[in-house]
């Protein structure tokens, strides 16, 4: 696919540096991370049209913190800096950045002073989304305060005359009402052309992966989900029968899970074959309460499993993985300085020595990027609207030490919250909603008698790519339905309760 030019999004360690790169794609201009480290490539390369500084855990005051050159400011390529990406311009152009004696995190109310021709489009007041300590408190030559927010004066600057531009909130998150506006704004500034598309991502990769995987075999991790079912569908139509399905069952699965995805891997005509393999991760896992023990030890039985799987069927050379960008950078993989979140079964639980060589195409897409793939490829709305469940399964979601008896308790009680979400007609509303068994045991009564069972959560959110989420505000009725299930038709249970609690700061998962 040809471009004419393109964005380059130097990370300086964010969460959310992908997340930037995906937006400028979603509104059609072709996007690119680099390392921060390469700036003077970025000066140098004929296509680049801008640059976007993502935010970072850094703080410009520290030893060792990554800056720029002010310099490179200075070569006439529009700039825009997020978070850690305005203060470092700030800091290194000759203004002053402190630790705020108050933090910003979650929503703040941004009120527009000056458009700048970045927030010209934007009303007077809008919702934005920060995560910050550091603060913007001089400005440097030439700059002007664009916007602020009740805790942060200095919330977006600018010096329209150099197309040098920065805002302290994350306009690249879902929960910045009006954040796209802002990153659009900023291609036009760019003198962008909108020319990137999915579908010409999907002819792209169709071609890279032929080339790549030449007439050699390739094992696919299939788990019945979104991620690994659409990376199947597209790895057959760029090698047909060289692509070999294989289903684990790792005894972690929802109820009546993997009878569904036998019956969806035939419907889509991929090769699959099923392996039962819930005993050895059982006793594995037999005493491992620690979460990311809990990752790991899945991780390290899930190659073995599949290594035995390929010199069973031999000549495999490859190993296919839905893993997605948010698996990535909350395992620490994402860039400098990025930090360890959690570590995902599919990216830090991989063993160091590994029998295959791996495809991951949507290394660097989002769950929602993915759904555009399959709707691309034609795969059913039925497989694509599914809920994203976590490759360790329902290990991270029994909370403390996974046993069959537990996995059986949070099984029945999750299908219970499905239902009756199906039934309100909430589930396509919702990214998530799933049950957590927590290692809590609480003082209930039941027919006259005493008892002393364990917690269950309920978690419901909503989100747009996972990486920001808003717990869901569901009808008290509703509410009480499940809860009233739960208690009455699960052996075990005797407490109910719902987690009201936002990305960040907690994760999706509990674990």
């Amino acid at each position: 696919m040809r471009i004419s030019g393109k964005v380059v999004v130097l990370d300086f360690g964010s969460q959310y540096t992908q997340l930037i790169a995906r937006r400028v794609r979603e509104l059609g201009v072709y996007s690119e991370i680099w390392g921060w480290d390469r700036h003077e490539e970025v000066l140098s390369d004929p296509l680049v049209r801008g640059v976007i500084l993502s935010g970072g855990p850094s703080s410009v005051y520290e030893e060792g913190s990554p800056l720029l050159p002010s310099s490179f400011f200075l070569r006439g390529l529009p700039v825009l800096g997020i978070c850690y990406g305005m203060q470092m311009m700030a800091h290194v152009l000759g203004g002053e950045v402190v630790k705020s004696g108050k933090a910003e995190y979650g929503r703040s109310e941004l009120e527009v002073l000056e458009g700048g021709g970045l927030l010209g489009s934007l009303p007077p007041r809008s919702w934005v989304w920060a995560s910050h300590r550091d603060a913007v408190v001089k400005l440097p030559p030439g700059f002007s305060v664009l916007a602020r927010t009740e805790d942060c004066p200095i919330a977006a600057m600018g010096d329209p005359s150099r197309r040098l531009f920065g805002v302290q909130f994350h306009p690249e998150v879902h929960h910045s009402e009006r954040g796209l506006e802002i990153i659009s704004a900023f291609l036009d500034l760019c003198g962008c052309e909108r020319e990137w598309s999915m579908e010409g991502w999907v002819e792209e990769t169709i071609a890279a992966l032929r080339e790549k995987v030449g007439g050699d075999r390739v094992l696919c991790a299939l788990s019945g989900g979104v991620d690994s079912t659409v990376a199947a569908v597209l790895l057959s139509r760029a090698i047909g029968e060289g692509l070999v399905g294989v289903f684990v069952d790792t005894g972690l699965l929802r109820e009546g899970e993997p009878e569904w995805a036998m019956r969806t891997f035939e419907g889509l005509g991929l090769n699959a074959t099923m392996v039962d393999a819930s005993s050895l991760f059982l006793e594995r896992l037999k005493g491992v309460s620690d979460p990311e023990r809990k990752r790991r030890t899945i991780g390290a039985t899930f190659v073995e499993v599949f290594e035995e799987k390929a010199r069973e069927i031999g000549g495999a050379k490859f190993l296919l993985q839905g893993t997605l960008y948010p698996d990535v950078i909350e395992s620490g993989h994402g860039g400098k300085g990025a930090h360890t979140i959690k570590t995902h079964h599919n990216v830090g639980g991989l063993p160091e020595r590994l029998g295959f060589e791996l495809i991951e195409p949507f290394r660097e897409l989002f769950k929602d990027e993915v759904r555009r793939v399959g709707r691309v490829l034609g795969v059913p709305e039925e497989v694509l609207s599914r809920h994203p469940f976590p490759g360790p399964g329902l290990a991270v979601r029994c909370l403390g030490e996974v046993t069959r008896e537990r996995l059986e308790v949070l099984r029945r009680a999750d299908s219970i919250l499905l239902e009756e979400i199906r039934r309100a007609g909430l589930y396509e509303d919702l990214w998530q909603a799933f049950c957590v068994l927590l290692p809590v045991r609480s003082v209930g009564v039941m027919g006259d008698r005493r008892t002393y069972h364990e917690v269950l959560a309920i978690r419901c959110v909503r989100s747009e790519d996972g990486m920001t989420a808003d717990w869901a505000r569901l009808p008290y009725e509703l509410l009480d339905s499940v809860a009233r299930r739960i208690c009455n038709e699960v052996e075990g249970i005797n407490r109910v309760v719902y987690d009201v609690t936002s990305k960040p700061p907690a994760t999706i998962e509990w674990e």
